[in-house]
Formats: C-alpha cells, structure tokens, sequence
C-alpha cells in the first residue's frame, strides 16, 4: 500500500481577519437576540431556525451542542441561551449538505488543513463514510467514500475488539 497523504491531528489557527474592538455596554437584549435570530434563520431558514432556537435548553427540548453549561433546573426563560450557542444550534440545523462528491474532491490531509469553521459550514453529512482502504484509484491521496450496504467493517470491528 503507498504513503499516506500527510494529516494534522489538529485544526489550524486562524487568526487573519480578527479585529479586536470596544466591547459593546450588554452582553443581551435586542441585539443578541436579532444576532441569535440572524445565524439561526441564514442557516436553517426561518420556520426551523426558529424552531431550533425556540426549543435549545428548555424542558421538552435540547441541550445546547455548544456547551456545558448546567440548565436550570426549575425555570427557563424563552431565550435560554448565548450568542454561541445561538450559532452552534443554527450550524447543526443547517440546510446545507455535504455529499459524498464533497469527499470525491476533498483528500484527509486537505480537509485535516481546514478550520473548524471551514467544516461547519460546509454543511451536515448526507451519507455515512468511511476512509477509503486503498489509494489506487484516487491518485495516492486519502479520501473518505461512501458507505454501503456492502462495506466491509471487519477490520474496524476488529479495532473495537482488541482495543476493549
């Protein structure tokens, strides 16, 4: 079997384009609430943004995926939550999909160089993948394909077992 395509167990920091300004007098209020709305409706639309952002962190709701942070356990307001958790709900919820023709133009080692954001925003997976067992066909890169019915998970199970 060639080489594998280098990867980077770790995501690049990113920092061109920051700028660091005053901060703002709250932290709430209608500001946040339209930044919350904003993230939530571009990403998912606006009946299932609002939808999402209705239902994060209340009783028959969802935990927040942006957090930790311990909910209340007696009473929760109707916005429940941060601004970052606001965008983190609306990435999730996002209409966006990524294909297995994403993973055809895209090796390991190219998306192991994109950020976290880049990821995120390249939409939800539409397919189960798994990393491709020989590189023959895709030029001596690493790619992820398509998992179908008959995918072959021996040696993945066999990792499980001898790792338990």
């Amino acid at each position: 079997m060639p080489p594998r395509e280098p990867a980077s167990p770790t995501n690049p920091i990113e920092t061109e384009g920051l700028q660091l300004d005053r901060p703002q007098v709250t932290a709430g209020g209608i500001p946040a609430i339209t930044s919350a709305l904003r993230h939530a409706i571009g990403e998912a639309g606006p009946v299932r943004g609002i939808k999402l952002l209705r239902d994060v962190i209340q009783f028959a709701g969802f935990d927040c995926p942006g957090c930790a942070w311990p909910d209340p356990d007696t009473h929760r307001s109707m916005a429940e939550f941060c601004e970052n958790g606001a965008k983190a709900v609306a990435e999730e919820g996002t209409l966006k999909r990524v294909t297995p023709e994403f993973f055809r133009q895209w090796s390991v080692a190219e998306l192991g160089r994109q950020s976290d954001y880049w990821l995120g925003k390249a939409g939800r997976l539409t397919h189960p993948m798994v990393l491709q067992a020989t590189m023959s066909q895709s030029h001596g890169k690493t790619l992820f394909i398509s998992a179908t019915p008959d995918t072959d998970f021996t040696a993945a199970a066999r990792i499980v077992i001898i790792r338990n």
